[in-house]
């Protein structure tokens, strides 16, 4: 609040208890006669005569400086007490605005309501205020302004000014407040002070006229530091935090020196080992990315905590931007999102916020949480791609390849959600669905060309094989479908495979006994356990794309891949196995593929992934073709 200065002597003559309240008619001669005794009131009216007296008699003895203001807030008249706080005779004071004395000009929103009381279209306002005692401190007061019963003479209306000292409960209040809006272990502000200065910042560097209108934060913490708590205890974990602390004031001390008039630096700590560091009037990312070193180079000198010597490191995430249309929600969010990127990205590093990382976040988050009920809307859809024999090019079979038509991105492929799918575990839901469209497709071609029957390749991840019954899921739905077992594929990806043991292991084998073929998917590119392999119950490997794409022409072979290729195919051949190629898209790729040995291929050569009322034509064409 702003504080007043008011000049004057504090010494004002006293009165006579009993002394007569001066009317709105006395001019200032009045208000300096004697107060000596006078006759006794007699006659009709004499009760209210003395009721007036005693009233006037109680406003100059009050201790409670007051003072009557006629409608437009100028003094009527003023007891000793007022005259005392303001440091002038109380006759002095009569005709000086009130609200000059007493500061009530200080803010709009109080001066509105003063206003209102003596217009008459308010009873009463009150507001707090910090004047200058004339002996030189400052005094806190609260002054109040409300209505008097008309002048008795005249009938003129008048008003009530009275100012209460009330320093000593504001010094308490002032003090539980700065215990409730302190951290107790590193005396920073905690996270209420902080939501307030950041609401306050928000608003003023939007508004203002002054200053750059941006506003800046560090949100930090401190990596590993549960491993203090539970090794060292808490007491040692609070030293720390209280160590940790002061550096950060430091830092935010330097960073003001560095640059004056760059804004305002807050230090908070917001619960644990979380801290905040918020710049008003931030000048741009330089500045607050200049900051986030500083801190991590703080705090990676080691801590002298008695007796125990640590080193402790921070993750932070920074965030620089126009206040205008930021909210405090939507800062922290923005802030804490990309405290988790430092994280994710390897710790004790400063990151700063990407609006395009952000987005994609974003996405994959609304795409998580519609997973499991896009399954129940019908969202999915499966498209098929042909697995064509290298030597006569006919068709053998299709991989059956899942698409989501969402309602609001438009139709995406398996690598935007499939991951998501495994995190969350909506993947058994949704792998069983393609499990059973898919034999449903590879039976009613079967029923159409009972001669050149097709087998369909379904993509299987692990998590099925864990969280669900995988086998039992199978023989349901060759059962409920009618498709023989040995027309259905089931691709596991090589890191998936290599390595199963228990449950996994049981069930590959358990399928492979109903007649289902076991495929590894993108062979080539996990962690290939070739001793392994062969106790493993597989029955194709299907080769990376990767190896395919060095042979994309005659004239500039990659030498070592197709020795790759075709050392991996005599190893699988060797092994019982038959070996698909991925991502074949030349005519020249399929006829060294075929050279080498390798039996079926399966791309964009052939064919891109298909809805089935398209694939009979296709698979037709591709037998002419490769005819």
């Amino acid at each position: 609040m702003r504080e007043r200065a008011v000049s004057g002597h504090p010494d004002s003559p006293g009165r006579t208890p009993g002394a007569t309240l001066p009317s709105v008619t006395e001019r200032e001669d009045t208000a300096k006669e004697s107060t000596e005794a006078r006759p006794a009131p007699s006659g009709p009216g004499d009760d209210t005569a003395a009721s007036l007296g005693d009233y006037r008699a109680t406003f100059y003895a009050a201790r409670v400086a007051m003072a009557v203001l006629n409608r437009d807030g100028l003094v009527l008249a003023a007891n000793p007490a007022f005259g005392e706080l303001v440091g002038t005779d109380p006759a002095e004071l009569v005709a000086a605005t009130a609200a000059d004395l007493t500061d009530l000009g200080a803010d709009p929103r109080g001066w509105t309501a003063y206003r209102e009381v003596l217009c008459g279209r308010s009873d009463r306002m009150r507001c707090t205020r910090r004047l200058k005692h004339p002996e030189g401190h400052s005094v806190w007061v609260e002054v109040t302004v409300e209505p008097l019963t008309p002048e008795p003479l005249s009938g003129e209306e008048r008003m009530l000014l009275s100012v209460a000292d009330i320093s000593d409960r504001h010094d308490l209040l002032a003090r539980l407040r700065h215990l409730q809006m302190h951290d107790p272990v590193t005396r920073l502000p905690n996270r209420a002070l902080f939501f307030e200065r950041l609401a306050a910042a928000l608003e003023t560097a939007s508004f203002a006229p002054s200053g750059t209108g941006r506003i800046g934060l560090c949100y930090l913490d401190l990596d590993g530091f549960k491993a203090v708590n539970d090794t060292l205890g808490h007491r040692v974990g609070d030293r720390l935090l209280s160590a940790v602390a002061q550096r950060l004031t430091r830092c935010a001390e330097a960073a003001e020196d560095r640059g004056p008039g760059r804004g305002g630096y807050l230090v908070a700590r917001l619960g644990g080992d979380e801290f905040a560091l918020l710049v008003e009037d931030s000048t741009g990312t330089d500045q607050l990315a200049e900051l986030a070193q500083s801190v991590l180079d703080a705090l990676q000198r080691p801590f002298d905590l008695a007796g125990q010597r640590l080193s402790v490191s921070a993750s932070i995430g920074v965030v620089e931007r126009t206040a205008t249309g930021t909210t405090a929600t939507g800062l922290m969010q923005a802030a804490d999102t990309t405290l988790y990127w430092a994280k994710e990205d390897g710790k004790a590093r400063w990151t700063l916020f990407d609006p395009e990382r952000n987005a994609h976040r974003m996405t994959r988050q609304a795409l998580s949480s519609t997973l499991r009920p896009a399954v129940d809307r019908g969202e999915f859809t499966l498209e098929y791609q042909p697995l064509v024999g290298l030597g006569d090019g006919r068709a053998q079979g299709v991989e059956a390849l899942v698409r989501w038509r969402h309602p609001q991105f438009g139709t995406l492929s398996p690598n935007r959600f499939i991951a998501l799918a495994e995190e969350n575990g909506a993947i058994v839901e949704l792998g069983r669905w393609v499990l059973e469209r898919a034999c449903y497709q590879a039976r009613a071609w079967q029923l159409a060309h009972p001669g050149e029957p097709l087998f369909v390749s379904v993509n299987v991840a692990v998590r099925q094989v864990w969280d669900s019954d995988l086998v039992a899921d199978v023989a349901g739905i060759l059962a409920e479908t009618g498709l023989p077992p040995e027309l259905l594929q089931l691709e596991l990806t090589e890191s998936a495979v290599m390595g199963s043991a228990g449950r996994p292991l049981q069930a590959l084998q358990a399928l492979s006994d109903m007649g289902v073929r076991i495929a590894i998917d993108d062979f080539g590119t996990g962690y290939s356990n070739l001793a392994y392999l062969s106790r493993l119950p597989v029955s194709v490997l299907k080769l990376d794309g990767s190896f395919v794409r060095g042979f994309r022409s005659q004239e500039h072979p990659n030498p070592a891949d197709e020795m790759i290729v075709e050392a991996l195919v005599a190893l699988a051949h060797r092994l019982g196995l038959t070996v698909t190629a991925e991502c074949v898209e030349s005519a020249e790729q399929a006829e060294r593929l075929r050279r080498i040995g390798c039996d079926t291929g399966q791309g964009w050569l052939y064919s891109r992934p298909v809805a089935p009322d398209r694939v009979e034509a296709l698979l037709d064409a591709g037998r002419h073709t490769g005819a």
